[in-house]
Formats: C-alpha cells, structure tokens, sequence
C-alpha cells in the first residue's frame, strides 16, 4: 500500500517537471550541512566542498509522515536545484511529505565515492533525526534525476544498516532508503546506453572497469533493494530510455516492487 501511494504521488507530480525548466537559481533555505567537523576526504572550506541539506517540511497540519532525499540532476558536475529540487520539494510539502533536496559533491573537484557517501549520510541524517522532523523512520525513501537518479540508484544498491560501534550515532544507522523515485535517470554505466558526461565526471576519462561494474546499478540489485518507480520518455536521447528498462527488468527478476 505504502509503494502504491508512492506511484500515484509521482503520477501527479509529472504536472510539476513537464513544466518548461526554469533556469533563475531558486531561493533555498539555509542548508544545513552533513558533517560538522567536514566531510570525508573534503579538499577545501568552500560550499561545494560541504554536502548538506536543504530542508522542506509540510505544514503540521498536512503531514504524513513519510519523507524523500531529493538527488537534483546536472551530469555530476552540477546541480538543478530548481526545477529538480526545489519546485519538487515543494509539491511533496503540498502532499504532506517532507523533503530534503542534496547538496552533494561534484566533478572536477570530487569523483566516487564521494556523492555516494553523501547520499548515504543525508539517509541516515534524516533517519536519526525522523523524531524531530516528525517522519516515520521506516517510510524514508530517494529521488533522483538524470544523474541524480543514478546517485539515487546507487543509494538503492549499495547500502548498510548503520556501523554498531560508530563513535558517531548519526553512522549507527541505516542508510538503505524505503523506496525509490527514479526519473530518467543514469542507470547502465558500463553499457552502450551511458551518459558519457555524467561517466566521466563521476568515474574519470579512462574508469576501472570493476569500478563502472560495480556502478552500473542494473546489475547490482539486491533482493532487499526497496521498491521502485522509474520514468522516462521514448525519445530522451541524453540518457536513453534502456537505462530504466534495464533497471526495472532487473528488478523484475529479483521480484522487487517496480513500475516503470
């Protein structure tokens, strides 16, 4: 019931992005950063070096209790906070759920795995924090798009249930999400189907091969990577539509919840 719920959400959210993207930087709250004392493996103090979040909660009256991480798209060497975070953050809000659209690490200055352990800690943030933001520890999901959707995706693939002895109590707890929102999203790295831009600024001009393996999400589904929903339209040619079919096949295979 709680998937459904998801899918019809989504369904009336396409009224949002099928609008024509608006290109003026959107006005954001404060952010709020992931890592007091940096990030791991940080390089410098500026904004781009702190992932963090910008937070978006429904008024009390409408809340549900469920909420999303918000992965903006921009081929991993930028980020639509607007029309792919913000304006989205506002409907969910509309629907009673809260949203928390990421500031993650980008190219040139960062490569894997830094997005990835920024997605990670933004599931765990709000996890730790569900009391404060009044969510259901259990019905936290992610959203991507574009290459926001293959860092979604990977958040999906490739997770843990928290560090028991972690000095840190935010890294004690579970990074897997509840579900997935995927729009047209990068999926199949090491497949004639890539998003080249977003390959290489995520992996580097000449990857491991392990490495664009072990990040070609189609092929790195679990039996508990949670249920999904993708979209995509027919004639995308920047991330070709494959991409979610080869996604949502896999997930047929292992019997996951899926709608594409």
């Amino acid at each position: 019931m709680r998937f459904c719920l998801t899918i019809a959400c989504c369904l009336l959210a396409t009224t949002v992005w099928a609008q024509p993207p608006k290109r003026v930087v959107p006005e954001m709250p404060a952010p709020q950063v992931l890592w007091a004392e940096g990030a791991p493996g940080a390089i410098g103090m500026e904004d781009t070096d702190k992932p963090a979040l910008w937070v978006f909660l429904p008024p009390a009256e409408k809340a549900v209790g469920s909420a999303v991480v918000i992965c903006p798209g921009g081929g991993y060497g930028g980020l639509a906070v607007g029309h792919e975070g913000k304006e989205i953050a506002d409907w969910y809000n509309g629907h009673g759920v809260a949203a928390f659209v990421l500031r993650y690490r980008l190219a040139p200055r960062y490569k894997h795995p830094a997005p990835l352990e920024d997605v990670q800690r933004a599931i765990r943030t709000v996890r730790s924090r569900a009391e404060d933001y009044k969510i259901d520890p259990a019905r936290i999901g992610v959203m991507g798009f574009s290459a926001g959707g293959h860092l979604a995706s990977t958040a999906g693939t490739h997770f843990d249930e928290g560090k028991a002895d972690a000095t840190d109590p935010i890294d004690r707890v579970s990074c897997r999400p509840d579900f997935m929102v995927l729009g047209y999203p990068v999926i199949a790295l090491g497949s004639e189907y890539a998003h080249q831009g977003s390959k290489k600024n995520l992996l580097g001009a000449e990857p491991d091969p392990k490495l664009v393996e072990l990040l070609s999400n189609e092929k790195q589904i679990k039996p508990n990577t949670p249920p999904t929903f993708l979209f995509h339209t027919n004639e995308d040619t920047g991330v070709p539509p494959e991409n979610s079919i080869l996604f949502y096949l896999g997930l047929r295979k292992a019997k996951i919840p899926a709608e594409l």
